[in-house]
C-alpha cells in the first residue's frame, strides 16, 4: 500500500529529501513584529534572522491547523504516517490529532498515525527517516508504528544555543536556567526528557567547549554505536563541520547528516546553534 510520510516544518529535512515523493511538510507560521514568514521552502531566512534582531518583541511563532493537515492527508496514500514536535512544546500535535479524526469519519479505510516525537528539529527528522525506512522496506502497518514508537523511545536529543533568550521569553525555559546563563554568560547543555520538554545535560563557558561535552556525553552512551546522528546547524556550517568531524574522532556512529535549520529551528536556535540527535 501508498504510504507517505508528513511532518512539520519543525521538521529539518534537507532539500532533496523534502523533494522525495515520501515526505510532505506542513508548515508553521512565525509572527515578528508586524512581518508574518511562513515557514516553507520560499522562507527567506536571513530576512528572518534580520527581522528578529530588529524586532524589541520575541518572534512568536503558531502551529498548523487541523484544515492544513487535512489538506496534507487528501495525498492519496493509504497509509499516512504523522510526525510533529514535541507536544509539550507546540499544539502541532494536537492540531494533527484533531485532523486525524475527523478524516477518519469520512474516509475510515485510511490508516494514519500520529507520532509525537517528544523533540524537535533534528530529533524529527531522525524519526522521520526511520518511519520511512519501516514502510519502504514493506512492512504492515501497525509493525511500523510499534517500531517507530520503540526508537522514538529510545532517542536522544541535545543541544546548544548562543542565546537562550528566545526559549526563554516564549516561555520553554525555566527563568533560573536562562538568568544564569545571562549572570556568567555560559553556554548551557541541553536536552530532551523522555516526556518531550527542555531540560539542562551540562554546563561551559565557551561555546566550543559546549560542544566538546556535547561529544563527550555522546561518547559515553554506549547506545549511539551504529546509530545515525542528525545535525541540524543554524547559519553555522564551518562549526556544524568542526562538530562533526569531533564526533567522528570520538563516537562510532553509522553516519552523519547534516540538516540546516528551518524557520521555527531558526527561531528557537538562533544564529550559531546546533542540535543533535540519534
Amino acid at each position: 500500500m501508498s504510504f507517505k510520510v508528513i511532518v512539520d516544518s519543525c521538521c529539518d529535512l534537507t532539500p532533496s529529501l523534502l523533494r522525495e515523493d515520501a515526505f510532505l511538510s506542513v508548515p508553521l507560521s512565525i509572527r515578528v513584529g508586524d512581518r508574518v514568514f511562513t515557514d516553507d521552502a520560499a522562507l527567506d531566512r536571513p530576512e528572518l534572522l534580520w527581522q528578529m534582531q530588529q524586532s524589541p518583541e520575541p518572534p512568536q511563532t503558531a502551529c498548523p491547523s487541523p484544515a492544513q493537515y487535512l489538506d496534507a492527508f487528501a495525498c492519496g496514500a493509504g497509509e499516512l504516517y504523522v510526525v510533529t514536535l514535541s507536544a509539550l512544546l507546540s499544539g502541532s500535535h494536537n492540531s494533527a490529532q484533531q485532523a486525524r479524526q475527523i478524516w477518519l469519519e469520512e474516509h475510515p479505510e485510511t490508516r494514519i498515525h500520529i507520532f509525537n516525537s517528544c523533540s524537535a528539529s533534528s530529533g524529527e527528522v531522525l524519526l522521520a527517516l526511520k518511519v520511512r525506512a519501516l514502510a519502504a522496506a514493506g512492512l504492515p502497518f501497525q509493525k511500523v508504528v510499534q517500531e517507530a514508537s520503540r526508537f522514538c523511545q529510545d532517542m536522544q536529543t541535545l543541544f546548544v544555543l548562543e542565546s537562550l533568550e528566545t526559549l526563554r521569553k516564549n516561555g520553554r525555559l525555566s527563568g533560573v536556567q536562562s538568568v544564569v546563563t545571562a549572570a556568567l554568560r555560559i553556554k548551557l547543555l541541553m536536552g530532551a526528557t523522555p516526556e518531550g520538554s527542555i531540560c539542562k545535560r551540562g554546563q561551559a563557558l565557551s561555546m566550543k567547549q559546549a560542544l566538546v561535552k556535547m561529544a563527550e556525553l555522546m561518547a559515553a552512551d554506549p547506545g549511539h554505536q551504529g546509530r545515525l546522528l542528525v545535525l541540524a546547524h543554524c547559519d553555522c556550517l564551518d562549526r556544524v563541520f568542526q562538530f562533526k568531524d569531533m564526533i567522528r574522532a570520538r563516537c562510532g556512529f553509522s553516519d552523519i547528516l547534516v540538516c540546516e535549520a528551518g524557520g521555527v529551528s531558526t527561531v528557537y536556535a538562533n544564529r550559531g546553534g546546533i542540535v543533535a540527535a540519534y
